[in-house]
């Protein structure tokens, strides 16, 4: 474990928190980004490479924490590109369980591991190194992830074979999406008939009514400032491959004109709870 080299790749909103963790802890490290400017801070204490398989060619574990199931897919086209036998890989990214599947085949065709390992927790979770990781593969490649996982999250509950990780994301977050258009509704709701926008938050998360997706949304919902932490978009992506993947109930059409009629309209970048204004309109 000690002289363990690891790559990340993907340092966007979440994965950039969760390498900086990585760092911290004084493992040996390597990152890379499409935007390299992203990478600047890593260059003192971390290596910074501009090829994907110049980091993949001196790592012994590969973690992948990408937006979707096209940036996926593109960086393991260029991770296939060279020799992978005996090395790890970790994907984080919240995708189709398609793509998940198919990229766990042909890592395992080249003599290689591959866990889906997706979180639940946005940006400040990340930075705190306390996301709840799901897990889908083997145990002897979730024992060797183990101590680097540790150090992103606080839970990692392993959950079977590969794709059962992202199974799990995919239904937590096709329940947080319905939670966040109940909330948003809620408070305008509340906003109608008089109520402090404050006072309706801190009953709601006094209450049963209240968890931490609620507590964590509160301050944006207060000070009507929606900069992203999950942006929306991302939540419309998971709802809909939520839906392709058998979420077919009576929720599933109110959400999915919800979300996809808000970045029709153009809140897509805002945050998730941002939905708020959609709604008002």
């Amino acid at each position: 474990m000690e002289n363990t080299k690891i790559g990340f790749i993907g340092l966007g909103n979440m994965g950039h928190p969760m390498a900086k963790n990585l760092e911290k802890a004084g493992f040996f490290l390597s990152v890379y980004n499409r935007s390299v400017e992203k990478a600047n801070d890593f260059k003192e204490k971390s290596t910074v490479y501009t090829k994907v398989s110049e980091l993949v060619e001196n790592s012994d574990i590969v973690f992948t924490m990408l937006t979707n199931d096209t940036a996926v897919r593109e960086v393991y086209e260029e991770i296939f590109m060279v020799n992978i036998h005996g090395k790890l890989f970790v994907d984080m990214s919240t995708i189709s369980p398609e793509a998940s599947n198919d990229i766990a085949s042909a890592v395992k065709i080249k003599e290689a591991g591959f866990i889906d390992a997706p979180v639940a927790g946005s940006t400040k979770p990340a930075a705190e190194g306390t996301l709840i990781i799901m897990a889908g593969g083997s145990e002897k490649d979730l024992l060797r992830a183990e101590p680097y996982l540790q150090k992103l999250g606080k839970t990692i509950r392993h959950l079977g074979e590969n794709g059962k990780g992202i199974a799990a994301k995919l239904s937590v977050n096709y329940f947080i999406s319905a939670l966040y258009q109940g909330l948003a509704e809620t408070i305008l709701f509340s906003d109608k008939l008089g109520i402090d926008r404050k006072d309706m938050l801190d009953i709601i998360n006094e209450s049963a009514s209240g968890s931490g997706a609620t507590k964590v949304k509160t301050p944006l919902l207060v000070n009507d400032n929606y900069e992203p932490a999950f942006a929306l978009d991302l939540m419309l992506k998971d709802i809909l491959l939520a839906n392709k993947a058998g979420a077919d109930y009576p929720l599933s059409k109110t959400l999915i004109d919800t979300y996809q009629s808000a970045h029709d309209e153009g809140f897509g970048k805002d945050d998730v709870i941002g939905i708020i204004n959609y709604l008002k309109k």
